[in-house]
């Protein structure tokens, strides 16, 4: 297995249950910034019964990715429903809801794998604010 991959997939395990990252997402917290295809294909190459969590990745949309021709759709879909994550009639996950945003990565990763801003300080004002 690839360094890339391994670094990859070492992501998609931090992944909690009930919550979803989407494919850009795990690429952006392993440090691999438009890497969201080879998350796809690190995925694609598990063995079968792997405990790793995969279907908790999700496109960018929180749609499953995944084509229904092997039954890996509908089991990706059942896991998640079994832990909680509700999709709706578009067969969509809330992001904002179900979204994983993990700890300790320099900031929160948002749910389309893109970084959030740091929140404004409050409490202080800046030299430019008290000349009003």
């Amino acid at each position: 297995m690839s360094a890339i991959f391994t670094r990859l997939l070492a992501v998609v395990r931090r992944i909690p249950r009930g919550r979803v990252a989407s494919y850009g997402q795990v690429a952006t917290v392993a440090g691999l910034r438009n890497y969201a295809r080879h998350v796809g294909y690190a995925l694609h190459g598990l063995p079968a019964g792997t405990p790793l969590p995969w279907h908790r990745v999700v496109n960018a949309r929180g749609a499953i990715s995944l084509r229904g021709f092997d039954g890996a759709a509908e089991t990706q879909l059942l896991r998640l429903s079994a832990e909680g994550v509700e999709f709706d009639a578009r067969g969509q996950v809330d992001l904002e809801r179900f979204g994983w945003r993990p700890r300790g990565s320099g900031g929160r990763a948002a749910p389309g794998g893109k970084r959030r801003a740091p929140a404004p300080r409050r409490g202080r004002l800046d030299s430019a604010s008290r000349l009003g």
